[in-house]
């Protein structure tokens, strides 16, 4: 069944209308650029292209994927619920909380599937971690630190982190449980442009004293994506260019010594999260269920986005 029309098919968009169509779910894709349209069309020759988003909203197709930048992801996602469609926005979902608010109370009241693309939610290393967590067995869920640096391609119009951390944020919220930020400071640097920090550390305090950070940088000389948990028993680490996760058996007791019983690392099954969340969309549009992130789940990361940015001001 012809389920979803993804519209824009840049480097990202390509990949959502591959694993959309691999899904027998792809009924067509848009893209302004008459070049791109050429090569998807030789691509999918029998996929309808679009070069006008309204006639992408006048289509009986129930659902829109929208890969284009992140400037227009408000005006396209808000047209395309008032139009009765389901949709899949990727990240970030807008850049004010205030209309990422006013999407998610759209979607909500009614009756629409709004699914932000943040992707390592659908990865199988965090989807346990999740899992283990809830279990209790780590204790309670004290910190949760993400990094994701790189030498990567520098962008104008954004700094690293609105291109950076809107993942790394989504999952800061998950693995403690998505609490309310209560605090939010953040220190960049810009190094190779005025106003775009290309280095950027930022602390999260959230309702019940748990925190959080985030780095992440396109100028750094080393390749690292990784997510550490401090628990009250137990500590998790999982190195996301190896795909392993370990579980250290450690801890500060109460007469404040170190508590060290060894580690050990699960057999996650490796699998593409992005097959994996274009199928939770799938899933979504059927059961009419709330995706895992949801519009709310979109509200909360652009509402650290932004405070963050403020801070940077």
């Amino acid at each position: 069944m012809k389920q979803v029309i993804v519209v824009g098919a840049g480097n990202w968009g390509k990949n959502l209308a591959r694993n959309f169509s691999e899904l027998g779910a792809l009924g067509g894709i848009a893209e302004v650029n008459p070049d791109l349209r050429a090569a998807i069309s030789a691509s999918y020759p029998g996929i309808i292209t679009y070069s006008d988003y309204q006639q992408v909203l006048a289509t009986d197709i129930p659902a829109v994927v929208l890969a284009t930048p992140a400037p227009t992801h408000y005006q396209l996602a808000m047209a395309a619920l008032e139009a009765g469609k389901d949709v899949f926005v990727e990240k970030p979902m807008t850049l004010r909380k205030e209309e990422a608010l006013t999407l998610a109370e759209y979607a909500q009241q009614h009756s629409r599937i709004l699914m932000v693309g943040h992707l390592p939610l659908y990865q199988p290393a965090i989807a346990w971690m999740r899992d283990y967590l809830a279990s209790g067995k780590a204790g309670k869920v004290y910190h949760v630190a993400t990094q994701r640096v790189k030498l990567g391609r520098v962008r104008r119009e954004e700094n690293v982190w609105w291109s950076f951390a809107p993942h790394d944020v989504s999952v800061v919220l998950d693995l403690l449980g998505n609490p309310a930020v209560t605090q939010v400071q953040a220190q960049g640097q810009a190094i190779l442009q005025p106003q775009v920090e290309d280095n950027v550390h930022v602390d999260l305090q959230f309702e019940g004293g748990q925190t959080g950070h985030v780095h992440c940088s396109w100028y750094w000389p080393e390749l690292k994506r990784s997510t550490t948990v401090i628990a009250e028993r137990e500590m998790l680490v999982y190195d996301e260019i190896s795909q392993q996760v370990t579980v250290y058996h450690k801890g500060v007791n109460e007469d404040l010594s170190n508590r060290d019983e060894g580690s050990w690392s699960p057999d996650v099954t490796a699998s593409e999260p992005l097959k994996l969340e274009c199928e939770h969309f799938l899933h979504c549009l059927a059961t009419r269920q709330q995706p895992l992130s949801d519009g709310w789940n979109g509200v909360a990361v652009v509402e650290i986005l932004e405070k963050a940015q403020e801070s940077l001001m």
